[in-house]
């Protein structure tokens, strides 16, 4: 059975230190689960790297943070979408993974507000996500990535576009994404307890996302699209964490593009857990990974 990294055991054992007591935000009513979700993730946003520009701005409507990294290339930018299980967290919470992103990949990035379920479900945070897109400066170049639920969300929105005929993405950076909804598949069975994001949290942001009778839909759960749909997808960086619940997801998404003759960049990082991305201050895998997607995103974009 795998097992936490060195590294990963160090930061599981502060978090339970940290977190001892706190509820299961998923059995919360929203608004304080999404309290809970900004003070817990504070800890991840100290000591940032510094930005040539770090500023708030309302794109498309929405309160975003738009930052630049001192080695900004001057022809890219990235639209993030942070995850969260569509429900919780925002531009502030993953204002460390945005830079640590934007100088991995020499570009701004703007991250952004969108509108969260179980108040606003399917399908209003995508809709949130194409109306970020439709708004982007055409100074520049752009392309799409999230984490978790913003990288079902970033995927979801390509999608979109194919579908309505649209420009598309330079490039998509999907980390550790929730592409289907099998609670039964080999991931969610072996990593059904975490740590981290469970079996159980994980269907319940689903119900609070989307009824079962709306996940066939592959702007929903996009492991539903057709191949057609698939293959006309900009070129790809996904990656998965080893001890998560959704790593089947991105191993099956995986295993359709490769069977559709694509050769889209993929990594499986072992020894951590979902949501690691997010520890860059303090966990050598997420500064890893950052730069992996960097070094992909600048060959994609070359």
């Amino acid at each position: 059975m795998s097992r936490p990294s060195d590294s990963m055991r160090t930061v599981l054992d502060r978090l339970a230190q940290e977190d001892a007591g706190l509820a299961d935000p998923t059995l919360m009513p929203p608004q304080h689960a999404r309290a809970l979700s900004e003070m817990t993730n504070h800890r991840w946003n100290l000591d940032l790297p510094e930005m040539a520009e770090a500023r708030t701005v309302i794109h498309a409507g929405m309160p975003a943070r738009w930052v630049v990294p001192k080695n900004d290339r001057g022809t890219d930018a990235i639209l993030h979408v942070h995850g969260g299980g569509w429900a919780l967290c925002s531009a502030m919470t993953h204002e460390g993974a945005a830079r640590r992103m934007a100088e991995a990949c020499a570009c701004p990035v703007l991250t952004f507000d969108y509108r969260l379920a179980p108040d606003h479900p399917f399908p209003a945070g995508l809709s949130d996500v194409l109306s970020a897109w439709r708004a982007r400066d055409p100074a520049r170049r752009w392309s799409i990535g999230g984490d978790s639920a913003g990288a079902n969300l970033s995927l979801a929105a390509m999608l979109a576009l194919i579908e309505a005929g649209d420009p598309l993405p330079a490039a998509g950076l999907l980390f550790y994404g929730v592409y289907g909804a099998d609670f039964d598949s080999d991931s969610y069975i072996r990593n059904a307890d975490g740590p981290g994001l469970s079996r159980a949290k994980m269907m319940r942001y689903w119900d609070w996302y989307a009824p079962e009778t709306k996940r066939g839909n592959p702007l929903v759960a996009p492991l539903a699209a057709e191949d057609a749909a698939l293959a006309a997808l900009p070129p790809l960086y996904l990656n998965a964490a080893e001890l998560d619940p959704l790593l089947s997801d991105t191993e099956r998404l995986v295993a359709r593009l490769r069977a559709l003759g694509r050769n889209d960049a993929y990594d499986l990082v072992p020894g951590v857990v979902h949501g690691f991305m997010q520890m860059g201050l303090a966990l050598p895998e997420a500064r890893d990974a950052f730069a992996r997607s960097g070094e992909v995103f600048r060959q994609i974009t070359a």
